[in-house]
């Protein structure tokens, strides 16, 4: 018995030990926590120490059909055996297999073959890290190996790179929290490096590239301009620690700066592009390249949409010598292009459905296929897979047999495809498609009903080497369009999903693809599947893959684009299981580790749809946007609150990410969050409507396919503070808009009250003074356009484009980047925000004022009025928001108070004044003198010849809107664009640009013959363009389309023609006159623009117009608004137009005849306002109807000759009379004569100029002579006319004589009777200005001597005149000089002016002791109307150009 006992025990004991010792030698199963749990690393250690004889496995490659399940990983302390384990025990010896000896070295492990068994699966099963940004703020760290890689396989160098069990860690996403906390379990990877990276160029050279690529242009908006900045930022401090080092430059339309989007924020620079459809903008390549171009930049990303799938865009750009960070032109034309695709795939042996190219192949030789040689789809066998006309299509349509599906193979998005399900609606479906996508190929194949839409991620270098990124599920889809999006694929077999992956990467390899793809495959029920098409681009949905993959696909697509090999990027490396920053060739056929996904991920797309009306997009503004993620849900958005969406816009503008262990626990959480997340605005939005979605039996069950979703539609965040500069800027910036805008909506709530205010009170121009650190900024801010600011101080000037947004900001544009800025005044300071930086810039304050903070209420005051208070004090108290506040005097000195206890204080308020004990005590502020610094601004607009004219036009207009700037800016300027302007509308080169530019925006609208017999036309302009004969062909042009437009049967066909050409008829019709009519027609649009402002103004007081604009208008005053600021401009218009008629009609009078309609209108002008443009314009008329410039000056000088003697000694006034009364004018003819070779003829000519001049005087007397250099001199007397209001006979004194005498020759005769309206003249011609300052004194002496010397004037004053009268002889001056100059030293009326105005006023007491009231100089000019630059009333500092 007591053996029996003993022999019980020992074989309980022995069956015990064996129990636990199979224990032991068991994994640890995935999710099972109490195999994890209570387990410390010392006691990890201590099982390593104590089984020294750790069995490794010695695997072979698992096979594929294997892969979503199978796993590979280290042998370590997870799995240990007993050295006495008996060799039978099940489970052990199934996946160890004993080395000879414990110090044997560990050899290169090979996968196993581990067959279908759960527990090995979940074993071995292999866990990636974090999802899109693949870098973490906790990764692990351990010691590095001594020396050199440990051999793959071994426990210091792991086939691995993810954790062993499912609780264990993961890196952050870049838009999203840890997804899992990290375990202790976790395999651990060195990510830790010994090297650093300052560059992209550093990073090239380091990791086998050949390019590199610093500032990329994202050719897309919205969305995806948002992933691939945070993404590629992301990257960008984990390599470089900068996550700016890659800079990046967006496209803004109008309409996306209008919706306040994100991305125009989160860029580095901004290009503004047209606004409207993406043929204007992210869809216009040639607009693409050239904004590439300019800028420039190494790298474009073209996201998706828009011109992504364009295969010309990786063209033009391969040609400019820039990167596209995607495939080449012919692989996407080869796969991007559904119909190629197709063929591609079927030469591949891909299974298809039955399409209209069914049977179509392309030889791919083995030998081909080991150089690695690509394959091509000639354009004749693209031809046969399509479908050319209704009649074509149905008859393919009855072949495959219905129901079948039209698609267009340039279509996407649920565009450009269309059900049939018999052949009545073929032919409206088919025109549909060419409506939806036109100019596009279209084909038929047949519909797969109740199938599933799987996806391969593909990924490839330039190098030849392909992969696979697992699989996503896209089944659920309203219109073709995906709404939910899943990863990894679960629907199908792993063996079937293998098979996908392998073709996926055949397909990629057979034409040289590279870059980032995904290849679509629609599954069926029976398990099989067919190749439905390949889409060149990263999708909306590749964050999908980024989280169970762990592969940063923005990233990647740029590293591959710099040249980088697929085993040199990091993220590759770490997905195979291999060391992130070795060098070793990975194989990627027959990887050592067999990569396997990490959880399971549900994506979900938020669009501004209305569910209730078939998803009906809209757009609008965001007034609030709250998505609240979680350690599990990420997700971003293109708009925030305070934004909007555009009627251009995408309709998505969201998409958020779940992850979870499983499938179940993903939807939970996605279900969480899209009812924590808050979307207010004036669209409806998609996120309750996916709350259903998720919710559903059938979605939970994954029993859904393509049309599941259709079928329920049919049922039914400051230290650091900005560059002080740039601050500056923002802050002068802000303050001036919103001066202006309060000017503007001040004028304005008056008007609507019906007060009249004076224009002047429309602000355009502000002084704004910013203390900042002791210093004060003294600046002056004026508007050239409602986007264009121009800043001033001390003497330099910068441009800014400048945008306000719909939140309150300013986003602009400052030396070459830019900013997004916010202001908050304060009462004593301003503080702006400039990005996540602020700064506060003081106002300037007197000490003696004392101001309320806030808004409140005076309690009382603590001192009385009068008192003496010191420094630091408290003088009052006062109650805001329920609390008291005390307020204090700053330095010491006697109060006064202002407002009363109990009264109501406004923020800022005066309550009190100061009279200081000790001014000299306050401190001053230190005044600025530098100045601006010189900015690099970004290229706003493009510098080809079309484009520098419509910005200069522009300019212009906006002249005449009234944002005119300051002088001397604005005359400088505005010279500048008037030649500008005339320079390119003379240029022939000018409507073949805009021609070229709108044909690239209608390229793939108009029928190809059209386009090519356009361009044709084009060609043939642009080769005879430098000839004078050569006109532009808008005839021919016309003729085109009419005769195209004849072709078409259909009043809708003709429609649609005629719609998307109208573009090129409106350019047609502006050069129907040719080049010089289009030139008169924009000046004529010009001048209109003055006068539909300026008519206005004319026919009653301002007051009185303003009251009558108010009427015609109301209720809305922003016209007259807009009428009034352009007129408080009008002295500045009128520089404009003057110059404008100067520039058409000056040289040219015969060009008058065209204009002669609007120069009336100008000429009936009557406001003293605008009477240098009525005067200049009845100028130009009358030369118009002039006899030539030189018909006229023969004339002339042939009347001169004849009427001197044969002898040249004298000649005979009364030949001249018919010059002196003429009619016609000869004003712009006489000057000339001045300097004639004839003396005689000079003063002939100079006697007629007096004679003519003075016709409405008394001209009393004429003398000629001579100044000592020669120069011909006329001297006259002259009475006003007996009316003028200051001709006053006065009485004589019997016969006493009054001499009035001038050194040389008597200039009247002794004895003579002066009367008091006597006056005198003189009239000399000199070459030029420095001749007349020679000679100045002796021509006053012409003129009497001074008042105060002359003695006979002195001894006969009494005589003759009363005292009175000859004291306001001499204070009001009488006598006149007049000189003409033939040449001057410039051309610029203002340099002449102030020359002139100069001298005048240098000579200023001794013209006003010779009686001087005038000079007048008049600058002889051949061949154009004369000017007369004349100092007017020089004692009153009045000076005018006439």
């Amino acid at each position: 018995m007591l053996f029996a006992v003993l022999g019980f025990i020992l074989w309980a004991s022995v069956l015990l030990w064996r129990l636990y010792n199979r224990t032991v030698a068991m994994p640890v199963k995935e999710g099972d926590p109490s195999r994890r749990r209570g387990r410390t690393a010392a006691e990890d250690d201590t099982d390593v120490t104590q089984h020294s004889q750790t069995t490794v496995p010695t695997t072979s490659r698992q096979n594929l059909t294997d892969r979503p399940l199978a796993e590979c990983e280290s042998v370590g302390p997870n799995v240990k055996t007993l050295p006495s384990e008996p060799p039978h025990s099940p489970g052990v010896n199934s996946l160890l297999q004993p080395l000879p000896s414990a110090m044997q070295k560990p050899k290169r492990a090979n996968a196993p073959t581990l067959g279908s068994r759960p527990e090995a699966r979940e074993r071995l099963k292999f866990i990636l890290g974090a999802s899109e940004d693949n870098s973490s703020d906790e990764e692990p760290v351990v010691s590095k190996p001594p020396s050199g890689p440990a051999p793959r396989g071994s426990p210091e160098q792991p086939c691995s790179a993810g954790p062993q069990s499912s609780s264990s860690g993961i890196k952050p996403s870049m838009s999203g929290p840890h997804l899992v906390k990290k375990g202790r379990e976790q395999r651990k990877m060195d990510l830790q490096r010994d090297f650093t990276v300052a560059s992209p160029a550093e990073f090239v050279t380091r990791f086998g590239g050949n390019r590199v690529i610093e500032k990329v242009l994202i050719a897309n908006n919205g969305i995806a301009a948002v992933k691939c900045m945070r993404s590629i930022r992301r990257w960008s401090y984990e390599m470089f620690r900068n996550e700016r080092t890659i800079r990046f430059v967006v496209m803004v339309t109008p309409e996306d700066l209008k919706a306040n989007a994100e991305y125009i924020k989160m860029a580095d620079h901004y290009v503004p592009v047209p606004g409207g459809s993406n043929n204007n903008n992210y869809a216009n390549v040639e607009l693409i390249v050239d904004i590439a171009k300019r800028i420039p930049v190494q790298g474009v990303w073209a996201g998706w949409g828009h011109a992504s799938e364009n295969p010309k865009l990786p063209e033009l750009l391969n040609k400019a010598g820039i990167s596209f960070l995607g495939p080449s032109s012919k692989a996407m034309w080869a796969l991007g292009d559904k119909v190629a695709s197709s063929i591609v795939a079927q030469s591949a042996d891909i299974p298809t459905l039955p399409w209209s190219g069914s049977g179509l192949r392309l030889d791919w030789p083995e030998e081909d296929q080991r150089l690695g040689n690509v394959i091509s789809v000639p354009p004749e066998v693209y031809a046969k897979g399509c479908v050319r006309d209704v009649a074509h299509g149905l008859a393919e349509a009855e072949r495959i047999g219905y129901p079948i599906v039209i698609k267009a193979s340039e279509g996407g998005g649920g565009k450009g495809i269309r059900k049939v399900d018999n052949s009545d609606d073929f032919q409206s479906s088919f025109r549909q498609v060419q409506t939806e996508v036109p100019g596009s190929p279209i084909f038929i194949m047949q519909l797969a009903q109740h199938a599933r839409h799987l996806e391969v991620q593909i990924l490839a270098d330039e190098y030849g080497n392909a992969i696979s990124l697992f699989g996503r599920d896209c089944s659920i889809q309203r219109r073709h369009q995906k709404i939910i999006e899943e990863a990894p694929v679960t629907i199908a077999a792993p063996s079937t999903l293998e098979q996908m992956e392998r073709y996926a990467v055949r397909l990629a390899k057979m034409v040289g693809y590279v870059s980032a793809g995904t290849v679509e495959y629609l599954f069926s029920e029976d398990g099989s599947f067919h190749f439905l098409e390949l889409n060149p681009r990263l999708q909306v949905e590749h964050p999908c893959t980024e989280m169970v993959g762990d592969v940063n696909l923005p990233a990647a697509q740029l590293q591959i684009a710099m040249g980088i090999p697929l085993n040199r990027i990091k993220d590759i490396r770490l997905f195979y299981g291999e060391a992130p920053w070795a060098d070793t060739i990975i194989n990627f056929d027959n990887p050592d580790c067999t990569p396997s996904p990490r959880g399971h991920v549900i994506a979900v797309r938020i669009t501004s749809e209305n569910p209730d009306e078939g998803f009906k997009p809209s757009s609008g503004t965001v007034q609030e946007l709250n998505f609240r993620s979680s350690k599990n849900v990420w997700g971003y958005f293109s708009v925030g609150a305070a934004g909007g969406l555009h009627e251009f816009a995408d309709s998505q503008f969201g998409h958020c990410f779940s992850w979870g262990e499983n499938r179940e626990e993903t939807i939970s959480n996605m279900v969480v969050a899209m009812k924590e997340l808050s979307i207010r605005g004036d669209f409806r939005t998609t996120v309750e409507y996916l709350i259903k979605l998720l919710e559903t039996e059938s979605f939970r069950n994954n029993d859904i396919d393509t049309g599941w979703l259709d079928h329920l539609i049919a049922e039914k965040v400051q230290a650091e503070r900005p560059e002080t500069m740039l601050g500056i800027v923002c802050g002068a910036l802000h303050v001036a808009d919103a001066s202006f805008r309060k000017s503007m909506s001040d004028y304005l709530h008056c008007l609507e009250r019906g007060q009249v205010l004076p224009a002047a009170s429309l602000l355009n121009s502000v002084s704004v003074d910013l203390i900042y650190e002791g210093v004060k900024f003294c600046l002056k801010v004026a508007r050239q356009s409602p986007t264009t600011y121009v800043i001033m101080m001390n003497g330099s000037d910068i441009e800014i484009d400048v945008h306000r947004l719909s939140d309150g900001g300013l986003l602009l544009s400052y030396d070459g980047s830019s900013h997004t800025t916010y202001m908050k005044e304060e009462v004593d300071s301003y503080r702006i925000t400039v990005g996540n930086k602020t700064c506060v810039f003081e106002k300037e304050k007197d000490p003696t004022v004392l101001r309320s903070p806030s808004a409140g209420k005076l309690l009382q005051y603590m001192v009385e009025d009068g008192s003496h208070v010191c420094a630091g004090e408290t003088y009052a108290e006062i109650e805001v928001m329920k609390m008291v506040m005390t307020l204090t005097v700053q330095h010491s000195g006697c109060i006064h108070f202002v407002k009363r206890p109990g009264a109501v204080l406004e923020s800022g308020c005066v309550v009190a004044h100061m009279d200081l004990d000790d001014p000299s005590s306050i401190h001053w502020v230190e005044l600025n003198t530098a100045t601006l610094p010189p900015q690099q601004p970004l290229p706003m607009v493009g510098e080809k010849l079309h484009q520098v004219f419509h910005s200069v036009l522009e300019n212009l207009f906006k002249v005449m809107d009234g944002y005119c700037l300051e002088e001397p800016y604005f005359s400088s300027k505005l010279k500048q664009w008037v030649a500008t302007l005339m320079k390119t509308l003379r240029d022939p080169s000018l409507p073949l640009l805009e021609l070229q530019e709108i044909m690239t925006s209608v390229a793939g609208r108009i029928p190809p013959s059209v386009e090519k017999d356009i361009r044709k036309v084009m060609a043939q302009y642009a080769s005879n363009i430098t000839s004078v004969l050569c006109q532009f062909p808008s005839q021919r042009i016309a003729n085109i389309l009419d005769s195209h437009a004849a072709t078409l049967q259909r009043k809708a066909d003709r429609e649609v023609f005629f719609m998307n050409t109208q573009s090129i008829v409106q350019l047609v019709q502006r050069y129907r006159s040719g080049i010089r009519g289009y030139m008169k027609s924009v000046v004529l649009d010009l001048l209109k623009r003055y006068l539909q402002v300026e008519m206005q103004f004319q026919h009653a007081h301002y007051d009185k117009c303003v009251i009558n604009l108010r009427e015609r208008h109301k209720p809305d005053m922003s016209p007259v608004l807009e009428y009034i600021f352009s007129h408080a401009q009008v002295s500045k218009k009128n520089v404009l137009v003057t110059m404008l008629i100067d520039q058409l009609c000056g040289r040219d009078p015969t060009l008058a005849d065209e204009l002669m309609a609007i120069l009336n209108e100008l000429t009936q002008l009557s406001k003293m306002e605008n009477s240098k443009v009525a005067l200049r314009a009845r100028q130009v008329l009358i030369a118009s109807h002039l006899p030539s410039y030189e018909l006229r000056h023969n004339q002339v000088e042939s009347i001169f000759l004849s009427a001197i003697d044969m002898y040249g000694h004298q000649f005979c006034p009364e030949n001249l009379k018919k010059l002196i009364l003429s009619e016609t004018s000869i004003f712009d003819v006489l000057p000339n004569f001045f300097y004639h070779v004839n003396q005689v003829v000079c003063m002939a000519a100079l006697e007629v100029y007096v004679r003519r001049a003075y016709i409405a005087y008394e001209l009393n007397s004429i003398q000629h002579h001579q100044l000592q250099d020669g120069t011909c001199a006329v001297d006259f007397q002259f009475m006003l006319p007996s009316s003028h209001p200051n001709r006053i006979p006065l009485a004589l004194n019997g016969s006493s004589q009054f001499n009035m005498r001038r050194q040389g020759s008597e200039l009247f005769l002794d004895g003579a009777l002066s009367p008091p309206c006597q006056r005198m003249g003189a009239m000399v011609a000199f070459q030029c200005f420095d001749d007349f300052k020679k000679n100045f004194d002796e021509v006053l002496s012409s003129f009497a001597e001074p008042f105060l010397e002359s003695s006979s004037f002195s001894d006969s004053r009494s005589s003759l005149y009363e005292e009175e009268n000859f004291k306001n002889t001499r204070d009001n001056p009488i006598h006149i000089i007049n000189v003409s100059i033939k040449t001057a030293d410039t051309e610029d009326d203002d340099a002449l002016v102030t020359a002139f105005t100069s001298f005048s006023q240098s000579k200023k007491a001794i013209l006003f002791e010779y009686g001087i009231r005038r000079i007048t100089f008049l600058i002889a000019q051949k061949a154009s109307l004369h000017q007369q630059c004349i100092c007017t009333d020089i004692f009153f500092n009045e000076y005018c150009l006439e």
